[in-house]
C-alpha cells in the first residue's frame, strides 16, 4: 500500500491511497482541472480511481467531488449527514451512504470511518489498510476523543492536522468570532494539541508521519514539525509536511 497528498490546507484538501489494483481519493477540494493536473503529478489518471471517500461537506474538502465522480463515473462514500448538506451529490448514481461505526472494503483496500468532533452535519475520518499496513487520517477535528486514539492506535503512518499554533492564531488578525470557531472544540488542531495526541498513540509500528492542512496564516512548517517530533522524540527530518501547493510525493508503506 502507498499513499499520497495531491494537497493540503484551508484551499483544497484531496488524499490518494492505493493498494493492488485499488485506487481511492479521499475528498476532493480542487477544480477538474487542478484535481487531474494533480493526480498526473503523481502518474495517475482519474480513469484510474475506484471510488471517492468524503470526511464532510466544507468546500476544501469536497466541491470538486460532483464533477469528476460524474465525469469518470467514479462511486463515492459518504455519510447521511454529508449527503444530505452537498446537494452537488443529490440524485447521482453510484452514492453510497456509509454508517460511520461500520468498516467496508472497496476492492484491495479495507476502510474504517470514524467519526470526529468537528463543526459538520456528520464528519467522519478514515484508516485504510490492505491486511499488513494502516494508514490513519485525522484532520478537520477539534479535539481528541478516546475512541479517535483507539482507531488511530498501531498505524503504519499518519496524516495528522496541526493547523495552527495556538499563539499566531492569538496575535494574529482573525477576527474574535473565527479564532474561537478554530481553536475551539469543534474546529482544528492546534500544533500543541496534534502533537499531545500523537504522544498518547502506540507508535511502534510508525513508518511514516505527516503534517497536514497547516495554517497559512497561523503557522509555520517548523513549528508543527518541532512539536510532533518531540512528541515521539524522532528527528525533525523524519516528520513529512504536506503543502497547500505541492501535497506530499508517494510514501511506500
Amino acid at each position: 500500500m502507498r499513499f499520497a497528498l495531491l494537497g493540503s490546507g484551508s484551499e483544497g484538501n484531496a488524499l490518494v491511497v492505493q493498494a493492488g489494483a485499488t485506487c481511492l481519493l479521499l475528498d476532493c477540494g480542487f477544480t477538474l482541472a487542478e484535481t487531474t493536473a494533480r493526480l498526473a503529478r503523481l502518474g495517475l489518471d482519474p480513469a484510474q480511481l475506484s471510488g471517492i471517500v468524503v470526511t464532510h461537506e466544507h468546500g476544501d474538502h469536497v466541491s470538486g467531488v460532483a464533477r469528476l465522480a460524474r465525469k469518470y463515473a467514479i462511486p463515492v462514500w459518504l455519510t447521511h449527514g454529508t449527503l444530505r448538506e452537498h446537494g452537488a451529490l443529490h440524485g447521482m448514481l453510484g452514492i453510497t451512504e456509509i454508517n460511520p461505526h461500520v468498516s467496508f472494503a472497496v476492492g484491495d483496500i479495507e476502510v474504517h470511518p470514524y467519526l470526529v468532533p468537528h463543526d459538520a452535519a456528520e464528519p467522519v475520518q478514515y484508516v485504510f489498510g490492505d491486511g499488513a499496513a494502516r494508514l490513519g487520517v485525522l484532520t478537520d477535528v477539534g479535539c481528541a476523543t478516546p475512541h479517535i486514539e483507539a482507531m488511530l492506535n498501531g498505524c503504519t503512518a499518519l496524516v495528522l492536522e496541526c493547523n495552527h499554533d495556538a499563539q499566531m492564531l492569538a496575535d494574529g488578525d482573525y477576527p474574535y468570532s473565527l479564532k474561537q470557531r478554530v481553536a475551539g472544540r469543534l474546529g482544528h488542531l492546534s500544533n500543541a494539541a496534534a502533537a499531545a495526541l500523537l504522544a498518547r498513540l502506540d507508535t511502534g509500528k510508525l513508518r511514516h508521519l505527516v503534517a497536514a492542512h497547516l495554517s497559512r496564516k497561523n503557522n509555520l512548517p517548523q513549528l508543527a514539525v518541532a512539536a510532533l517530533s518531540a512528541a515521539i522524540g524522532c528527528s525533525a527530518n523524519w516528520v513529512a509536511v504536506a503543502s497547500q501547493e505541492e501535497g506530499l510525493d508517494w510514501r511506500e508503506l
